[in-house]
């Protein structure tokens, strides 16, 4: 049901943002302009002028994306009226030309460029968490997730980033769900198998599913299975509501997706676990904080919310409970929590909530570190 109402309310929004939009448009001089030689002209150039818009944003990218851009465009728009509107009161003169107009298409602009530039250039942010666990030696963990491949981020771009991780010398690579999506091709699948495997690690490359990993509607073309193959020929270990143990004391525990229905608690992946052992835990949604915590599991890492992507997606999702937490480190008990943006995102090339990334983990033991 909902997903029968959530494209009429899209539609009947973007005609709402047109039409507001088209009614700034009509303030500008040329359109004045061709008003005193006929109303139906100007009109109908008012109105081009978003309809391009929204069709160049719809061709270039998708409907979501154009929608987006529409939405940023027409809150700006409202946000500089607002504004203008208070200035003429207080100045109490009448402004010669559309200044709201003017300084709400070049923000747009502004925003849109630094949003994209946030969405590609993907960042390299670093962790350094001490353990009192039993490491025999300090670990590096490189962790990425969301990459929806084919759909904002190819497998050569994948693979080009495979690269700068292997630079990193890591001694394990998590990835942490959403690799793949609904329309992702196979050859990009196939490139970014191919690309995990040419990392090279000390105790091996893992991963677990995502929301969005065994696909919703079942029409790209390759198999759930094909996937599975692909990752086990790259030596990459699929983890679900299953446990590693490593040789160097570290114990990997991959959670299913809390979209399969036969999850498991986060509780009892961790009741028969070695408790002096370090406990990393992965799970692709954010939402099971507590449970996780009273796991005993020592650090937990999750994707999915893409950092927020678009303002204010993240700060909605806190608010209605659909995660913990958005981005970022937290500490709950003795369980510290990882949330990443993601090394792309889903649909919309743009993050205005945001940046990409990829993550590098350093775990120390204390008994390493030289005292004084």
């Amino acid at each position: 049901m909902i997903w029968t109402i959530l494209p009429i309310l899209l539609v009947i929004l973007i005609v709402g943002m047109l039409l507001y939009l088209v009614f700034g448009f009509r303030r500008f001089a040329f359109i004045r302009a061709i008003r005193k030689k006929s109303r139906f002209l100007a009109a109908a150039v008012a109105a081009l002028i978003p309809l391009l818009l929204l069709l160049f944003f719809l061709l270039a990218f998708n409907l979501t994306t154009a929608a987006v851009v529409l939405l940023h465009l027409f809150a700006i728009w409202v946000a500089c009226d607002l504004v203008f509107v208070i200035i003429r009161r207080i100045r109490k003169k009448e402004w010669q030309h559309n200044y709201a107009g003017i300084l709400a298409l070049a923000l747009t602009g502004v925003l849109l460029i630094v949003a994209w530039q946030n969405f590609h250039s993907i960042r390299r942010t670093s962790y350094q968490l001490y353990t009192d666990k039993n490491l025999s030696e300090p670990v590096r963990i490189a962790f990425i997730a969301d990459s929806h491949l084919g759909v904002t981020m190819s497998g050569e771009a994948f693979a080009r980033e495979m690269q700068r991780i292997n630079a990193e010398t890591p001694d394990l690579l998590v990835i942490v769900g959403d690799f793949v999506d609904d329309d992702t091709p196979k050859e990009d699948m196939l490139v970014a198998c191919e690309a995990l495997g040419s990392v090279e690690t000390t105790y091996g490359i893992y991963f677990v599913f995502g929301n969005h990993d065994k696909g919703y509607y079942q029409y790209r073309d390759f198999s759930s299975q094909e996937l599975r193959d692909a990752m086990a020929e790259n030596d990459v270990t699929i983890l679900e509501d299953q446990s590693v143990s490593l040789e160097n004391g570290l114990i990997v525990i991959g959670r299913q997706d809390r979209t399969a229905s036969d999850r498991l608690p986060a509780p009892s992946l961790t009741a028969d676990l070695n408790p002096a052992s370090f406990q990393l835990m992965l799970d692709h949604q954010p939402n099971d904080y507590q449970q996780e915590a009273a796991s005993g599991a020592d650090l937990m890492l999750s994707g999915h919310t893409h950092g927020g992507h678009i303002f204010p997606a993240g700060q909605i999702g806190l608010l209605t409970g659909a995660n913990d937490r958005t981005y970022g480190f937290e500490e709950r008990g003795q369980t510290r929590f990882i949330v990443t943006s993601g090394i792309s995102g889903w649909a919309i090339p743009f993050k205005t909530g945001c940046f990409s990334e990829y993550v590098v983990i350093d775990l120390v033991p204390v008994t390493t570190v030289p005292t004084e």
